[in-house]
């Protein structure tokens, strides 16, 4: 090649009438031929540039770079390749030829701008006055996302074109920063919906990452990060790589990879900056880690090695799609140092290919053997294989779109007068990226060329797994991931194809394994969202399948079973006579009544009894028949309840009680009034008061039942409760209700207390002392009721309620009748006049008794035979006295003690 100074020039070439100042040389190596359009090409030929710190005292020493990239010296001479071909094309640009200026970035962004101002700043001659006009016409750069906006950036104002074969920073889709950008390969905003896609095609929720310290790295995990939060996947940890990290740098992130939990771990970091990496992680024997490579690693060939693959076996990511250029192959083969011994990289190609360094390319930093000169190269070598040719295939179409756009404005299709062809001459950068903008053809393979709105080229990727065959890595395609028509993605996967690291089954990648049906997630505070714990569903609500977010509440008449799994029916809970419960109380209530009705034919049969005729049988039938409607008014509070059924059965048990106290406060009166009568032969509290004080009493409880009836009346309800829907009858009004038990409760307060103050009378004929203990116990009975009728659950309440009803009207009957009936059927020979009038009688039996005695049931004192001429007492019908045939003297209530309150009882 013809040697041009690599000079620096001020930029000033948008004015024609600006001259160059050529300020200095860069002393880069390129490959270059002339043309009459010239493209220019960048390239990462050496792998990293050597660092050197700036004093900005001195002129700084030339850039060096170490490492020699075989895959990128490929991209060179494929350019070359392309440009021969098109140049031997008599259709595209006929009796024009192309020219290349190709240089060296060394990876480097600084570098990068070092290349590209150089390629614009060439003139020819020495002349300080010669026009500042861009001496290429477009450029093919960079592999690297940095060193491309670098460019881009730089020299985007300027309308220099620019055409990219291997940069996918999404952020070079952005017109307004980048107006000349284009690319032929698909950006990273694709990539990312592409690994998100795949990472949830497989359930991988807990993952590491590793990103380049770039450009490429840092937008291209921005852009999956945010694409796999929408689905759920949570990042474990994110290490920042780069080639020119030191060696304790690359530990950590090694270390970090070794100590973490996860499974899988994307890199989204280009092949240079993975590689020491990956040299670590081999050398420490990590494995049974999935790994997924982004476009940019994923087909490199220096990483895909036997050794490599013991650590990164199975491997599987996005590639560009592969084409095969069979004529690719010759003009490869045909690179020898000898052919032009001057030209750049060719001799480190060699070195690398063969082992030895040309004699004329002789370096003090290589330790390699000099050739002898017939050395030739092993045609196996990958670098040969033009059968998967991806980012080479992305150069091929590179040039061929700009080769296209000068197509187009030398041999145009004048649609209009204005539209004039152009010469030679006449093309400029700016021209030549508007019709870039239009570029749309079919190349030699069938595929269809041309650029959106973005510069970019539609979707289009192959999934590559690597899989060691015959002692080789091979990249194995398993499936694709590409637009379809209507613009949806489509990812498409031939799992059976794929060998993963853990052989054939698929990795599996979770920070906390999916939570159970009957169970939800819990998250863990300070962790990611994808730690975290499984907890039961409450009671009432259900998960149907594992994993679930929230458990789901079940419909109001359904309950959730014991594995929380489904929602079954509630089951109605009622006391029903069915139920045990229900049973014995339903067998206790008719037992209650049917001794109650034994006991009413018992003083039926003996009614003419003395112990009956005592009894005030008047009384002591409604009492009984009250107690018999007692026993039967649980059966209404048993089955569920209607609304007739709740109305009868609170009314029912209040009217009865009332009826029934009303009795025994009756049966109280007559006991304390009869013993303190103050006239004999007078009763004050006859069968009239009786019944007033009866009906009376019963009446206030019927009234206040008629107002509840009318004003708020109970009415069946159902009370969902936990697994059980509780049919009750609500009472309408706890005040109506409360009112009803207060009122009996009043009753039996006024009957206990009267027959409390009645305790001391006579033994045989005591009836006070019977009705004050039944009273004890009927009202024990009820104020127990009050808190356990609160507390009871479901049900219970009910009984609770029966329990109350029944144990005080056994109370009753017991207490006021058992005694009765014992000595009425077990021992009739107390059945008598003289034992009802017992120890007045003495030891002897009278044989005359008065009206006064058999009507009042008095005690007859004995009065001493010596006594009787003495005894005498007046009354209004004149004085009486004891004769000899009179050995008793009427004692009662008035007259106890002495004779002087009976003879005030008598004058009375």
């Amino acid at each position: 090649m013809s040697r041009h100074g690599t000079q620096i020039c001020l930029l000033l070439w948008l004015q024609s009438g600006f001259a160059c100042n050529l300020l200095g040389e860069f002393g880069m190596p390129s490959l270059a031929k002339d043309g009459d359009i010239v493209v220019g090409g960048i390239f990462p030929v050496s792998i990293k540039q050597n660092v050197f710190n700036a004093s900005f005292e001195k002129e700084p020493p030339e850039v060096t770079c170490n490492g020699f990239d075989m895959r990128a010296f490929r991209w060179t001479q494929v350019m070359i390749f392309a440009i021969n071909e098109i140049n031997s094309d008599s259709t595209l640009l006929p009796n024009i030829s192309l020219g290349y200026r190709i240089f060296d970035s060394c990876a480097s962004p600084t570098n990068t701008l070092r290349a590209a101002l150089t390629l614009l700043s060439e003139v020819t001659g020495d002349s300080f006055t010669a026009q500042c006009q861009s001496p290429i016409s477009a450029l093919i750069a960079e592999s690297g996302s940095s060193q491309s906006l670098a460019l881009a950036g730089t020299f985007g104002p300027f309308n220099l074109p620019m055409v990219s074969y291997f940069s996918t920073c999404a952020c070079l889709s952005d017109k307004s920063k980048y107006p000349t950008f284009f690319r032929t390969i698909p950006s990273d905003y694709h990539q990312a919906k592409a690994l998100a896609f795949l990472v949830k095609r497989f359930g991988w929720e807990w993952i590491g990452t590793l990103q380049s310290d770039n450009d490429y790295g840092r937008n291209g995990l921005s852009a999956f990060t945010t694409e796999v939060k929408k689905l759920g996947v949570c990042i474990a940890f994110t290490g920042t790589v780069s080639r020119t990290d030191p060696q304790s740098k690359i530990l950590e992130v090694v270390d970090m990879i070794k100590t973490s939990t996860v499974r899988v771990i994307l890199a989204f970091v280009p092949e240079g900056d993975l590689y020491p990496v990956m040299k670590e992680i081999v050398r420490q024997n990590i494995t049974g880690i999935q790994w997924i490579a982004s476009e940019a690693w994923i087909t490199a060939a220096r990483p895909s090695t036997p050794e490599m693959f013991q650590s990164f076996a199975g491997t599987i990511g996005f590639s560009v799609r592969k084409m095969a250029i069979p004529k690719l192959r010759n003009f490869l083969t045909n690179i020898t140092p000898y052919s032009n011994p001057r030209a750049a990289f060719v001799g480190s190609f060699w070195e690398n290919l063969v082992g030895c360094k040309p004699f004329h390319h002789f370096s003090t930093s290589s330790r390699s053997p000099v050739c002898r000169g017939d050395e030739t190269p092993d045609l196996r070598s990958v670098f040969f294989n033009v059968t998967q040719l991806r980012v080479s295939y992305n150069v091929y179409k590179a040039m061929y779109t700009i080769a296209h756009a000068i197509h187009q404005l030398i041999f145009c299709n004048q649609t209009s007068p204005q539209e004039k062809c152009l010469n030679v001459s006449q093309i400029n950068p700016k021209l030549v990226t508007t019709q870039l903008r239009k570029v749309n053809f079919v190349d030699v393979f069938g595929e269809t060329v041309f650029f959106d709105k973005n510069g970019d080229l539609p979707p289009s990727y192959d999934i590559i797994n690597w899989q060691l065959k015959q002692g080789e890595v091979q990249h194995v395609s398993v499936g694709y991931f590409s637009t379809s028509a209507n613009t949806a993605y489509e990812l498409a996967i031939q799992e059976e194809n794929i060998i993963w690291s853990t052989g054939e089954v698929v990795p599996h990648a979770v920070c906390s394994e999916l939570c159970p049906v009957g169970t939800r997630r819990a998250r863990i505070k300070g962790r990611p969202s994808c730690c975290f714990d499984c907890v039961p569903c409450a009671d009432g609500s259900i998960t149907n399948q594992s994993g679930a977010l929230d458990c789901t509440l079940c419909p109001e008449e359904y309950w959730s079973n014991e594995g929380r799994s489904r929602c079954i029916l509630k089951y109605v809970e009622v006391l029903s006579f069915e139920d045990t419960l229900g049973i014995i109380l339903t067998a206790v209530s008719l037992g209650g009544a049917s001794l109650t009705l034994a006991t009413t034919v018992v003083f039926l049969v003996f009614r003419h009894t003395p112990v009956v005729r005592a009894n005030n049988s008047e009384l002591s039938g409604l009492l009984l028949l009250s107690l018999f409607l007692c026993f039967l008014c649980p059966l209404t509070f048993i089955a569920e309840p209607t609304a007739w059924s709740c109305m009868l059965r609170h009314t029912a048990f209040g009217v009865t009680f009332a009826l029934c106290i009303s009795c025994v406060l009756g049966k109280t009166l007559v006991v304390i009034t009869a013993f303190r009568a103050t006239l004999p032969g007078v009763t004050q509290f006859g069968p009239l008061q009786q019944r007033i004080i009866v009906y009376s009493c019963t009446a206030v409880q019927v009234f206040i039942c008629i107002l509840w009836l009318n004003i708020t009346p109970p009415y069946p309800q159902k009370r969902h409760n936990n697994k059980k829907i509780i049919v009750e009858c609500n009472t309408g009004s706890d005040t109506a209700f409360y009112a009803v038990l207060g009122y009996i409760g009043l009753l039996s307060g006024i009957c206990l207390l009267l027959a409390f103050l009645a305790r001391k009378l006579p033994d045989n004929f005591n009836e006070a002392k019977l009705i004050t203990f039944s009273m004890l116990v009927f009202c024990a009975v009820w104020i127990t009721f009050i808190p356990a009728y609160v507390s009871s659950p479901g049900k219970y309440t009910v009984a609770v309620e029966i329990f109350a009803i029944l144990s005080s009207a056994f109370g009753l009957l017991v207490c006021i009748f058992a005694p009765k009936c014992y000595v009425i059927i077990f021992q009739p020979e107390k059945n008598t006049r003289r034992h009802v009038m017992g120890k007045t009688f003495g030891e002897d039996e009278a044989a005359w008794y008065s009206t006064w005695d058999l009507a009042s049931g008095y005690w007859q004192v004995q009065v001493e035979e010596r006594d009787r001429e003495k005894t005498a007492f007046t009354t209004p019908f004149g004085r009486t006295r004891l004769g000899p045939w009179r050995a008793l003297a009427p004692f009662g209530a008035v007259t106890a003690s002495s004779q002087q309150p009976a003879q005030r009882g008598a004058s009375q």
